[in-house]
């Protein structure tokens, strides 16, 4: 499918989808969400992916969403419309592993998209925010949601109150994102992860996405149930039975996802 905000390629079993919209700083406008929303189900959907990276620019990943679609809106408007939901509940229904590589500014809407993937590998240059307290608002995608349970309660306070960025140092420092590297390396950083990640069995792999997540929707106890079962159920799998035949025997594995 051709898109007009987005750009898709896929190497290697790893789709790398880049917002493109760089006049604008890559804003999260409707025209956006809808073909990533339908980019991320094609490549959920696809035997040629086994991992996705989403990016931006160098200079931003995502400045935030489109204010000039919502300054016109009123409640009713954005009530009734659902502004936002349906995408990115689309969005978030992806099963397979997201990496977020994040240089620049990732504002408003772009920190809660980079929240929104699995982890976040962010460049020395970037800087995150939830900047809508400055607009009247407040964030409307995660900002106050997810941002809390990454970082902190005291934190998200801090940054959904005041719409002070944060750099990269202090978000790895927060728990915010994975690694930091050098901007001219970010790129590469992701696709090496991405790689690594699509060697695994994608069944083991989506499994461990799910158990990850569920901890954030549950109780320790209910949470450790889940885990176990998850883990029971893969022995139910050829890869598991490959993999540690291959790690007995000394050899790398060739999973083939049943």
């Amino acid at each position: 499918m051709a898109y007009e905000t987005i750009i898709v390629a896929i190497e290697d079993h790893v789709a790398t989808i880049t917002l493109n919209r760089p006049d604008a700083l890559n804003a999260l406008s409707q025209k956006l969400l809808k073909e990533l929303a339908q980019a991320m189900e094609e490549a959920d959907a696809s035997d040629k992916v086994r991992c996705i990276v989403l990016t931006g620019s160098e200079k931003a990943f995502a400045a935030g969403a489109d204010i000039t679609e919502m300054a016109d809106q009123s409640f009713v408007d954005i009530y009734t419309s659902a502004f936002f939901e349906p995408e990115t509940t689309r969005f978030n229904r992806t099963r397979k592993p997201i990496i977020a590589a994040v240089s620049g500014y990732a504002l408003g809407g772009g920190c809660e998209l980079a929240m929104m993937c699995d982890f976040i590998i962010a460049s020395d240059t970037a800087k995150f925010g939830q900047p809508e307290i400055n607009l009247g608002v407040i964030a409307g995608i995660g900002g106050t949601q997810r941002l809390t349970r990454f970082v902190g309660k005291s934190k998200a306070m801090d940054m959904n109150l005041t719409g002070r960025m944060m750099d990269a140092e202090e978000a790895e420092r927060s728990g915010l994102v994975s690694r930091v590297v050098p901007a001219n390396k970010l790129l590469q950083e992701a696709k090496d992860a991405a790689s690594k990640i699509a060697e695994k069995s994608l069944l083991a792999s989506m499994a461990a996405k799910d158990a990850v997540n569920r901890s954030y929707e549950t109780t320790l106890a209910e949470g450790l149930n889940y885990e176990r079962r998850m883990f029971q159920a893969l022995f139910a799998t050829e890869d598991q039975k490959e993999g540690m035949a291959a790690f007995r025997e000394k050899r790398e594995a060739n999973f083939r996802d049943r």
